[in-house]
């Protein structure tokens, strides 16, 4: 079909049929809305993965026809998933990439998706947030309260022009780059095998991303104290010395355990409120 205000060519499945692309100017419409969702259903375990998830609903049911392979694809993108959500567009685009590459491709290992996600979601949100937080908020903001601050009602507005131009131009640019660099990325890497290299890579950033947060974002310590021949022994002082940070990582470990058998993630938070209050109070851990 030809639409003579767009000039694109639709093959009767909605797909461009120049390109044999899914992504028509429609499914990029869907993607542009529907990302904005990404934030509206936040979840502790999940972060932005059901938003996410919402936002690759359409193309992911142009991809994949039938229904197991459709409702499999969209479980798939329920995993955890948090990044800066001005270039989350970028990482939709190329996940379409490679659910339309997985759909082709019987021998395509759909775990690299997940696993390109989660390497992605450190650097870019690193990149993102210094960006849109620290420097584009922040220099609009600016502006406006200059303006504001000399008695002109039109600063509040230039500060909301400036942010939004900036903040709507890049998720409207980011997903086509993802998508068009994603595509061109697996037409390569079927030539020259590039994708175990990258699902590597990305394992072992992502790993190294979640052992950052362990590092950072877990705090847990004893104040437990001995006394031996007159002089106090701290046994966190102790740990470490052995292994800074031994008890978080034992304590995350706990919890992945449990998560591996089966236990909801909010009996797993009730739970560490739970010990926590109770080592707190016996004086196991320090408050």
């Amino acid at each position: 079909m030809i639409d003579n205000n767009r000039n694109v060519v639709q093959g009767v499945d909605g797909s461009d049929a120049n390109t044999g692309s899914i992504m028509t100017p429609d499914m990029y419409r869907s993607v542009f809305l529907r990302q904005f969702t990404s934030q509206c259903s936040q979840s502790y375990d999940k972060m932005m993965a059901y938003g996410f998830m919402y936002t690759l609903e359409k193309p992911l049911r142009k991809i994949y026809p039938n229904d197991d392979e459709y409702y499999s694809a969209l479980d798939r993108h329920t995993e955890f998933f948090n990044m800066t959500p001005h270039i989350l567009p970028f990482v939709a685009g190329l996940s379409i990439s490679m659910e339309e590459q997985a759909s082709k491709d019987p021998m395509f290992d759909v775990s690299t998706i997940n696993a390109v996600k989660v390497g992605l979601m450190g650097p870019l949100s690193g990149i993102g947030d210094s960006f849109y937080w620290g420097t584009f908020r922040v220099v609009a903001a600016g502006i406006g309260i200059g303006l504001a601050a000399t008695g002109n009602p039109l600063g509040p507005v230039v500060y909301a022009l400036i942010y939004s131009v900036i903040n709507i131009a890049t998720r409207v640019i980011t997903a086509r780059f993802g998508y068009d660099m994603g595509t061109k990325f697996l037409e390569k890497s079927a030539q020259d095998n590039l994708m175990g290299r990258v699902t590597d890579a990305a394992g072992v950033l992502g790993m190294t991303v979640v052992g950052a947060m362990i590092a950072t974002m877990v705090v847990l310590n004893t104040s437990l104290v001995f006394n031996l021949g007159g002089a106090e022994i701290s046994i966190q002082g102790i740990l470490d010395e052995i292994f800074q940070g031994a008890l978080p990582l034992a304590a995350t470990f706990i919890c992945l355990w449990l998560y591996k058998r089966g236990v909801r993630t909010i009996w797993i938070i009730l739970g560490i409120f739970a010990v926590c209050i109770l080592g707190c109070a016996v004086g196991v851990f320090a408050a």
